[in-house]
Order: structure tokens, then C-alpha cells, then sequence
């Protein structure tokens, strides 16, 4: 079997059992102890695309039933392993001419001018609203929480990613604050309530734009709080601060001159700007075939080589750089828990199939796996327009997180 025969080469830990259609079994044992999982593949050409196109595959084949999981876990547990060994997978001629051709095709897959951008982010984002209740924290914050310990409830990880990012901001009561790609509205909320700023969200998501007006009104902060449905690029506004969290993955690396021109015309002479966005520790490359195609058209996630070439050409100052590593596999672990143990009542009240629950586990798991052993990380890069905007030391920024927790202590009491 073909399949068998390209992991033999290159798995190095653990153990995966191959059942094919006929039912013979075929044995990839590596040198080294690690995981082992038991697959069964239930027709004919579902092993050659594995073998041919593995990134495609192995999510089309899960998906649609053509693989299932005989022993050893569940799909997570099929990708920890791959995931193991993903150095060596990587190896293989078959990856190297996929990540190639990727290259290639970059600039076309990530063609997001105004309209596209809509189309691609409503792909995602405007499904049934009720999907998200199932698995992201109250707030439904749908980026990488902050972990200060690693074993936090989501919920606190993700108060305090809020708290993390204002802290950097150096917010004042009444200063203009823009929200690129806004959301569901838990930061502008968090920063209006918090702070005394005037927050303005723009958002292309039907659905979020929706939710996020709505709370801004049972809020009572709807005179201090807006959301637009509105493409960042077609806001005419200028602001004293700008924030924009797991936006910039949906940009495209064609558009980063675009966007970063953009902000500084948005951005005050003396404004702060902080961005958030998932990132890859290695060169530029192309975003997973499978992921692209069911999760997110037109996504990518930079290298930041290339996000700070495009900095630099702008003019902008970058006057802080952090990165996160496995805050975002230990979130993405928060939400497939969630989202497994609310499957059925996905299937019931949210009217989704079995099919796409499965495209979800997948998805979630794979992500998962990504920051865990592979090449994602989250960065965040604090930006000015002039080199006196923020402090001499970052002391301030710790200085701050330390006052929004102690003041959000005392308010509990």
C-alpha cells in the first residue's frame, strides 16, 4: 500500500495501523514509543489521495466518512501523532512540491480586495449565530486567549487577553478608539466600560455586526459605542488609538502595504495602534489547502518578515514585539472540548449535520496540533507614528495589566 509505504520512511514515533478497503492491515511502527492509532479506510482511492494529497485529503476524508477512527482515540488523537512526526512528513517529495506550488499561487489564493473580503469572511462568520455559543467563553471571543498559568478557565484566559492588550494601548477617558474587524463587540465593550474611550467597530460579518449593535445597546454604552458594517479601507475617521485582534489573518500578504497605509492614515500623529494576529515562526509560505477551502478563503498567516517589510515601507514605528507560542494550542483545546461535548445539541438546535460536525472537529483539532508541534504562533506588534508615543520601558505595560486586575478585584468584593 502506497500509503503505507511513504509513512514507513518517514514516521519516527509511534505506531498507525492501517485498515484498508479490502480489510488487510498494514503496520507503521516507528523506532521511537509514542502514540498509537488504529485507521480504517473504507474505499479504494481514499489511501492513493492520502498518499498524493495529504493536506486535501485527510480532512476531505474524515469529513465525509471515507476514514474513520478504529482504535487509539479520536481524530485529535490521529493528528497528535502525524503531528509528532510532522518534521519528517514535511520532508516528503510530494509536501515539498505542494508548499511550492502554494508559494506560487499565494497572491492568487489571498486576493481580498473590498467585496472578496466580504464574501470570504461571511464563509465563516456568519453562520448560525447560535454555533458559537457551544464553544467559545461568554464574551465569544474568537482569538487566542492569555494563559498566565496554562490551567485557567477560558472564560479568565480570555479576560485577560483583554486586559493584556488594553495594557499596551496606554488608554485615556475620551480618546477615539478604532476596532478593526470587531467582532462580536467583547473589546470595544470591555475597552468603553473600562476605560471611558470612544470605541467605533467595523466588522464585514452580517451576523456579528448584528450582535454586536445589540449588546452595545442592552449595554447602555450604544453613545460611546458603534459598530459599522464596513470594510477598514472605507473608514474616513481618524483615531487617537486603533486595535484590530485576529483580523489581519484574513488580509492577504498582497494587501499588507494596503492595510498598514491604511492605518497610519486612520492613526493620530500621536496614536498607538496594536495589532494581534496568528502568525508562522519560518519563512513566508501558503496557507493549508483543506483550511482554505472549508475554513477560511483568502486566509493566511504571515511570517513576520514580511509583515514588518511592509511596516517598514509604510513608515510606521514598531515599538513593541511580543509572541505568543502555546496560548493558542491551549485555547483551541478550551473550544474542541466544548464544542465535542456540545455535538449533539450542534446537530439539534443548531441544525447542523453530522458532516459538518465532523469539518469542525477537524478543523479545531488540526489547529490545534499547528500550534503544538508545528509552525504557528500569535504575535503581537505595538505600532506608532512617532518614536515618542509610548514610554522610554514596557514597565508600563505591566504597570497597567497589574492596575486593570487589581481595580477589577476590588469592584468584585
Amino acid at each position: 500500500m502506497l500509503l503505507a509505504q511513504v509513512l514507513a520512511r518517514v514516521m519516527g514515533e509511534g505506531q498507525l495501523t492501517i485498515i484498508d478497503h479490502a480489510g488487510v492491515t498494514h503496520r507503521v511502527q516507528a523506532h521511537r514509543a509514542g502514540p498509537a492509532v488504529t485507521i480504517r479506510l473504507h474505499d479504494r482511492w481514499t489511501g492513493m489521495r492520502l498518499a498524493l494529497r495529504p493536506r486535501l485529503a485527510l480532512g476531505e476524508a474524515y469529513m465525509d466518512g471515507t476514514l474513520t477512527i478504529e482504535d487509539g482515540g479520536d481524530i485529535y488523537d490521529l493528528l497528535d501523532l502525524l503531528g509528532r512526526n510532522m518534521a519528517a512528513l514535511e520532508s516528503t517529495p510530494v509536501l515539498r512540491w505542494s508548499y511550492t506550488i502554494q508559494r506560487w499561487l499565494r497572491a492568487i489564493e489571498q486576493y481580498n480586495p473590498i467585496g472578496t473580503a466580504q464574501r470570504n469572511v461571511a464563509h465563516h462568520y456568519d453562520l448560525k449565530d447560535q454555533l458559537y455559543d457551544f464553544f467559545l467563553d461568554r464574551d465569544r471571543q474568537y482569538s487566542c486567549a492569555y494563559f498566565r498559568n496554562g490551567d485557567e478557565p477560558l472564560e479568565e484566559a480570555q479576560l485577560d487577553k483583554k486586559r493584556h492588550i488594553a495594557a499596551k494601548m496606554l488608554l485615556k477617558p475620551g480618546q477615539k478608539v478604532l476596532d478593526i474587524g470587531s467582532g462580536w463587540g467583547g473589546l470595544a465593550l470591555f475597552l468603553a466600560q473600562e476605560f471611558g474611550v470612544d470605541v467605533t467597530g467595523v466588522t464585514l460579518s452580517r451576523e456579528q455586526h448584528a450582535v454586536s449593535s445589540r449588546r452595545a445597546l442592552e449595554g447602555g454604552v450604544a453613545d460611546r459605542v458603534r459598530f459599522k458594517l464596513l470594510d477598514y479601507r472605507q473608514e474616513p475617521d481618524r483615531f487617537d488609538r486603533i486595535v484590530s485582534v485576529g483580523m489581519f489573518e484574513h488580509v492577504g500578504a498582497a494587501h499588507y502595504l494596503e492595510f498598514f497605509s491604511k492605518a497610519k492614515e486612520l492613526l493620530a500623529d500621536d496614536g498607538v495602534m496594536l495589532l494581534h494576529s496568528i502568525g508562522r515562526m519560518e519563512p513566508p509560505g501558503g496557507t493549508n489547502t483543506w483550511l482554505r477551502k472549508y475554513i477560511f478563503p483568502g486566509g493566511y498567516t504571515p511570517a513576520l518578515s514580511e509583515v514588518l517589510a511592509a511596516i517598514e515601507k509604510v513608515g510606521l514605528w514598531v515599538t513593541d514585539i511580543e509572541v505568543l507560542r502555546l496560548h493558542y494550542a491551549e485555547t483551541l483545546r478550551h473550544w474542541r472540548e466544548r464544542f465535542l461535548a456540545n455535538r449533539d445539541r450542534i446537530k439539534q438546535m443548531a441544525g447542523y449535520d453530522d458532516r459538518f460536525c465532523r469539518m469542525w472537529e477537524f478543523y479545531l483539532a488540526g489547529c490545534e496540533i499547528s500550534f503544538r508541534y508545528m509552525n504557528q504562533m500569535v504575535f503581537q506588534i505595538q505600532l506608532a507614528r512617532r518614536q515618542d508615543a509610548v514610554p522610554f520601558t514596557r514597565d508600563y505595560m505591566l504597570d497597567a495589566e497589574k492596575g486593570i486586575a487589581t481595580a477589577r478585584s476590588m469592584a468584585a468584593e
